[in-house]
């Protein structure tokens, strides 16, 4: 199991949210604690870059959707960047892929311009 971190600065468009480690049943706690400290303001970007972690198990999913969740209730958007080959697998196995824009890891810096959908 490789512990979670997670670092949070300011991008041109909103905050980004970077994880590392595994996104687990264990660590999710974690990363809802850190979105409630993350305020958003209406049209600003949340990235959460996914380019450091190593594992996500549904409880991790889950969390991501809260994201998506607390995102929206600020009139703000989300973008997943740099999703790693396992979790992308996963997100368009679920559907996920069509709910949440997904970036490269170029864009983690949040601009507005980039897509929906997948890299």
């Amino acid at each position: 199991m490789t512990p979670l971190t997670t670092t949070t600065r300011s991008a041109t468009a909103g905050p980004l949210l970077a994880i590392t480690g595994d996104l687990d049943y264990e660590t999710v706690g974690q990363l809802r604690d850190i979105l409630t400290t993350i305020a958003l303001r209406p049209g600003q970007l949340l990235v959460v870059d996914l380019g450091g972690m190593t594992f996500c198990d549904s409880s991790g999913l889950a969390a991501l959707i809260a994201a998506r969740t607390h995102a929206h209730a600020a009139g703000a958007e989300i973008a997943l960047a740099a999703v790693p080959q396992h979790t992308l697998r996963v997100l368009r196995v679920v559907g996920l892929d069509q709910v949440f824009r997904l970036q490269p890891a170029s864009d983690a810096q949040g601009s507005p311009e980039a897509g929906h959908g997948t890299p």
